[in-house]
């Protein structure tokens, strides 16, 4: 994700009765103090809400749709990242189009002027975050649109700049041994959990112990809110059991401190694939990976969305457009089983004959 620096934060260290030191934030000079940790989502939201409370939106204007948007329940009802994550893309909005007037929606020619600010942040190959911040625009004129607060949407369809696609990239048996031959043991459990889950990284460093009977461990995704109960392997177990913390103590974590901020583990997560040399994959990728095992393994897809919390039509998305579409593997077994199938076929048909 691109980083926003949010302007006027003042800041100040104190040292508390214990001797530890600790840094608080606040919006603005006077104005009311962040929670979290910098870069949280917690923290982004509560800056942005000074923000606009502080800075109040000429009438007519799309600064004034996109506070209303912010203001409204389905932004609220959004999962804290991704409200952060809109949020940094609504900075980038206000930035070029904050005294946009309403009135020039309807002009055709608008449409050309959001393709060129998208283009321009597509420059030095950020396609996928111009993509993102046009397609938040979008969202919100959409939202504004059906609501009658603006007459026309110039970004409908805007198309997609970005043409990535995540085939082959799955994590295969040697890369795989090399990290976790190189990597340290907090990150290898992390490693094996997202492997064995296929959840979002989110919902694994959120995850504390309260949520593992030793047989299973249950949680509801963030992002969709959809609850899963997930049979952990005997892989996963055997990590598991000798480690087992306290219920309010996140089962990831990092060798100091006692939570991780998706912000933090990220560093520490490329740091390992760098020294075990493992590039080309993501830890996101380990998500699409599960469900390309489970597969190869003869699961169906009901059982495998049951598993991971993605929807029916989503795993067959990913079977069929990302990830079994190049595998060969896949293939030589199809080809396997129809050999097999056509020399049962000529035998039956030879003692008939």
């Amino acid at each position: 994700m691109t980083r926003v620096r949010l302007k006027g934060i003042n800041s100040k260290r104190k040292r508390l009765a214990d001797g530890t030191e600790v840094t608080y934030y606040w919006a603005y000079r006077g104005g009311p103090r962040l929670p979290g940790k910098p870069g949280s989502p917690e923290f982004v939201q509560a800056y942005y809400d000074a923000y606009h409370a502080k800075r109040p939106a000429p009438a007519n204007t799309l600064l004034a749709v996109m506070n209303a948007y912010q203001d409204s329940g389905d932004f609220k009802k959004l999962a804290p990242r991704t409200r952060a994550d809109y949020i940094t893309q609504i900075r980038k909005i206000e930035t070029s189009f904050s005294d946009f007037p309403l009135t020039a929606l309807k002009d055709r020619r608008s449409r050309a002027i959001f393709l060129k600010w998208r283009n321009g942040l597509a420059e030095g190959g950020k396609t996928r975050q111009a993509d993102y911040a046009a397609g938040v625009l979008a969202i919100i004129l959409s939202w504004a649109y059906h609501r009658g607060l603006i007459e026309a949407n110039p970004t409908e369809k805007l198309g997609k700049l970005h043409r990535g696609t995540r085939v082959e990239k799955t994590w295969g048996a040697e890369t795989e041994a090399r990290f976790m031959a190189s990597a340290p043991p907090h990150l290898r459990l992390a490693f094996v959990l997202a492997l064995w889950t296929g959840q979002r990284q989110g919902d694994l460093l959120r995850i504390t112990w309260k949520a593992y009977d030793g047989q299973y461990l249950r949680l509801t995704q963030q992002k969709t809110d959809v609850p899963v109960i997930i049979p952990v392997a005997a892989p996963l177990k055997a990590l598991l059991d000798p480690i087992r913390g306290d219920d309010n103590t996140p089962i990831l974590k990092p060798t100091r401190g006692t939570a991780w901020t998706s912000t933090g583990f990220q560093p520490s997560w490329r740091k390992a694939c760098l020294d075990a040399g493992v590039s080309g994959v993501t830890f996101h990728d380990l998500r699409g990976t599960a469900v390309t095992r489970l597969a190869k393994a003869g699961a169906t897809v009901p059982e495998i969305a049951t598993l991971t919390g993605h929807s029916l039509k989503d795993v067959q998305a990913i079977l069929d457009r990302h990830y079994l579409s190049r595998d060969v593997e896949m293939a030589e077994s199809a080809i396997r089983k129809r050999e097999a199938a056509e020399k049962i076929s000529d035998r039956s048909s030879d003692r008939a004959a």
